[in-house]
């Protein structure tokens, strides 16, 4: 059986040898070897393989690189032609034709699942406008950093992340949020989650959660072997002294902005953790998600600053430019940086080097400062907008959470949050009810309300958002 990778393109980078893109075939070593051409692009077109109108190789190049005579690829083009397999026009080369259809799998389908009606609103808090993504800025900076990248950029690299990024990191962070490191604690990962999947590899011991938070993170620590021990929240944020006396070695924390119940961790607790931290030899893990969208109060450090070594900060870019390009930092302790970059291992986990280089570019050159500046003014309109609309058709309804993130809660009474969402889906509007964020092991009692996300929908969009929303409310 002979194999081979089939170039198809018209350039030459060898004047004896077309060249081109790639083309895999197998011809069976059975029959003239006209008749295996025949019988393999057959196969490759009959298992769609080689989708109508996919343009093939010129039979140059092909009986080249098949070691065949010219005139035996020429011969097989034509007959296939003939045969209604391929087309044949001037100028636009040999295709397979349009009405080449794959045969049918033979093997049993899966059942399509029924159909579900769309969502016309989507109010979950899980992304930032898409539409608002600073492409012109973002592909400037893109120009500019690969045109300056060194070469050894695009080899195998340093597991921490490229140092531009690093060094960029150290600058903004310090600068925006407080935070105290150098460039060599930073270690670049992939998003938030793939930070939080490192340290659980690291420091394994259980770990104290807040008792409303996002149930992607407790299912990643699980899914790493970690425990979780919820603390209570309130106001105030994570009650601190539940520490005391538990078995959490860590404590997995949103000082700047619960999530999702929107308070801010109160400066006496931030204190107490660090204490806690410090007399237990334990860590703080910081997730400032979204410390950057700040409203009706003045920015809130990172807590990070109060002890580098008793607190790894965790952020990304999810919240703040997309979570498409999966590009998140810890900062963590000098000592525990050799553990995390073992157990981050081969490269098939590092983040792409050019979205690295474009962000170093971007933070350098205060794009995405400008970028945070201009979408804290969109989101701060359309929290204001929620909150007038509510206040106004829904005046029994407490909001909550509304001084910083993209975010806010809706407080409902007392056994009505399935009804609303039932409500809502039938308004069309995609939104969080507020019991999946309790761990299911919490002491506290439960809460009806939703979580309203106000990032998602376009500008346009909003206000229908928020009229659907309120024709669903109790």
């Amino acid at each position: 059986m002979t194999k081979s990778w089939v170039n198809s393109d018209q350039g030459r980078s060898d004047p004896e040898r077309p060249v081109g893109s790639d083309l895999h075939l197998e011809l069976s070593g059975v029959g003239s070897r006209r008749a295996q051409l025949m019988d393999a692009l057959r196969d490759a077109i009959r298992s769609g393989r080689l989708a109508p109108g996919t343009r093939l190789p010129p039979y140059r190049g092909l009986a080249v690189d098949l070691g065949l005579a010219r005139n035996t690829v020429a011969s097989a083009y034509a007959e296939l032609t003939e045969e209604g397999w391929l087309s044949a026009r001037a100028g636009s080369g040999t295709r397979v034709a349009e009405r080449a259809t794959p045969i049918a799998p033979t093997h049993p389908r899966r059942a399509a699942p029924p159909p579900r009606r769309p969502f016309i609103y989507d109010l979950l808090p899980s992304s930032p406008d898409a539409g608002s993504f600073p492409r012109a800025a973002w592909l400037t900076s893109a120009r500019r950093a690969l045109a300056a990248a060194p070469n050894d950029a695009f080899g195998v690299g340093d597991p921490r992340g490229r140092p531009e990024l690093r060094h960029a990191l150290v600058e903004y962070l310090a600068r925006a949020r407080g935070v105290r490191t150098d460039a060599q604690r930073i270690v670049i990962c992939s998003g938030f989650a793939g930070g939080l999947r490192l340290l659980a590899s690291v420091l394994p011991g259980p770990v104290a959660v807040e008792a409303y938070g996002l149930d992607v993170h407790h299912r990643v620590l699980h899914e790493n072997g970690v425990r979780t021990v919820p603390l209570t929240v309130d106001a105030d944020g994570a009650r601190i002294d539940e520490l005391t006396g538990s078995e959490a070695t860590s404590a997995l924390l949103h000082p700047a902005h619960q999530y999702p119940t929107g308070g801010a961790l109160h400066p006496e607790r931030r204190a107490a953790v660090i204490d806690w931290a410090r007399a237990r030899g334990g860590m703080v893990w910081e997730d400032d998600y979204d410390g950057e969208f700040r409203y009706d109060r003045q920015p809130i450090g990172a807590l990070q600053g109060l002890d580098p070594d008793r607190v790894v900060y965790l952020g990304s870019t999810s919240k703040s430019l997309s979570p498409a390009l999966r590009l998140g930092w810890m900062v963590l302790p000098a000592w525990l940086v050799d553990d995390v970059l073992a157990a981050k291992g081969g490269r098939e986990v590092f983040t792409g080097v050019t979205d690295q280089l474009t962000l170093a570019d971007f933070l350098a050159t205060g794009s995405y400062d400008r970028h945070l500046r201009r979408m804290r003014g969109i989101y701060r309109r359309r929290r204001d907008l929620l909150t007038t609309t509510l206040a106004r058709r829904a005046p029994h309804i407490r909001l909550s959470g509304i001084a910083a993130g993209m975010h806010a809660v809706l407080e409902l009474p007392d056994g009505t949050e399935e009804a609303t969402l039932r409500a809502a889906r039938r308004e069309g509007v995609a939104l969080d009810g507020l019991h999946p964020y309790r761990h299911p092991d919490s002491t506290m009692p439960p809460r009806d309300g939703l979580v309203i996300g106000y990032g998602t929908p376009p500008e346009h969009a909003f206000p229908a958002a928020l009229d659907a929303l309120c024709r669903a409310l109790p």
